[in-house]
């Protein structure tokens, strides 16, 4: 465990490398193709910043790698913000054509849980600037809902099209309570969660069927399997969070998002054959969730079984984010990010 959290103490020089990609993208053609996916690096990191946070609080840990990952996503966040706000300036159509993708308009609202994330990690740490970043990133989010509830509802998407990228409109509204509690009255965080349950409720009979009953899923498209364990997981935190108590309800949350992430262990195998994608970040942000539901679980109970699972996802937790930014600089210093598909 020791020689994971040391070891993470790379990641800002990996950071820096992709930002010498993403400037380069900015000054040649590769700006026409920056993805929105990338936002969902802010994520992985972000969730790992907080991780951190709340292992080195729960278990009395002295790591100090969560506030030095949080600093650097931020200024991560910020700058490739900065260079999808300079594409659409650029080249509004290509922003637009992504907006009508099947799969990546949903991306587009992991601007938004990014924003919310980074609230969280600074709730405790600088009260304004969370504050601010979940007011924005609330309101954006519930903006970015309604536009892509509307899409979907009068939009001929075929199911084969649907995949568990679409929990991520749904996985923000979630959020919003674990840092709004503390920066709204309960009733907002309140909303946005039911809308955020009752909408991963039907999104999840929606996809269970498309992936059972056709056609198996794209291999660029097999790391998003992952996304199953975030609502439940995330919900779970939520939940405690708006009720202060570990009811029947809670554990319900807690122990399916467990089952799903134990149930997508077993499909090692088939992870394994997937060629590296931008999608792969798709591992990081639910295991993220994973580890620090694990963390309250063990906060709560004081059971050591919890304790020794915290640990064990933690260590899982960055050996993948460490492999994921491994893979991303590898693709982008042999010119595969940025790039038409």
């Amino acid at each position: 465990m020791r020689k994971s959290i040391y070891s993470f103490f790379r990641i800002y020089t990996s950071m820096e490398i992709e930002m010498s990609e993403a400037v380069h993208a900015v000054s040649g053609s590769r700006l026409r193709y920056f993805p929105i996916t990338l936002f969902a690096t802010v994520m992985g990191l972000t969730g790992l910043a907080i991780a951190f946070l709340r292992f080195d609080h729960i278990m009395h840990a002295h790591t100090y790698a969560g506030q030095f990952i949080l600093f650097g996503v931020t200024v991560w966040f910020f700058f490739i913000l900065s260079v999808y706000i300079l594409k659409l300036y650029k080249y509004p159509e290509e922003v637009k054509e992504e907006f009508r993708h099947p799969v990546r308009i949903n991306f587009f609202p992991t601007i938004s849980i990014s924003m919310l994330l980074l609230s969280i990690g600074y709730d405790g740490v600088y009260q304004p600037l969370s504050s601010a970043l979940w007011h924005i990133g609330a309101l954006v989010h519930i903006s970015f809902t309604f536009v892509i509830l509307n899409i979907w509802f009068f939009s001929d998407f075929k199911v084969q099209t649907k995949n568990p990228a679409w929990f991520i409109p749904v996985v923000g509204n979630i959020l919003v309570p674990v840092a709004g509690v503390t920066h709204a009255n309960i009733e907002i965080s309140w909303f946005f969660f039911s809308v955020g349950i009752i909408l991963w409720i039907v999104l999840f009979a929606i996809v269970f069927y498309r992936l059972i009953f056709h056609e198996q899923l794209m291999a660029k498209f097999l790391p998003t399997l992952f996304i199953l364990i975030a609502p439940p997981a995330v919900g779970f935190l939520a939940y405690v969070k708006l009720t202060g108590s570990l009811d029947s309800f809670a554990r319900v949350l807690y122990y399916f998002g467990l089952f799903t992430a134990f149930m997508l262990f077993s499909m090692f195998r088939q992870f394994r054959k997937v060629p590296f994608f931008v999608s792969w970040w798709a591992y990081t942000f639910p295991m993220d969730a994973l580890t620090i539901s694990t963390l309250l679980m063990y906060k709560i109970t004081g059971y050591v079984f919890f304790k020794g699972l915290a640990v064990i996802f933690l260590t899982m937790t960055v050996a993948v984010v460490l492999t994921v930014i491994y893979k991303t600089i590898t693709a982008a210093a042999d010119g595969k990010i940025c790039v038409p598909e």
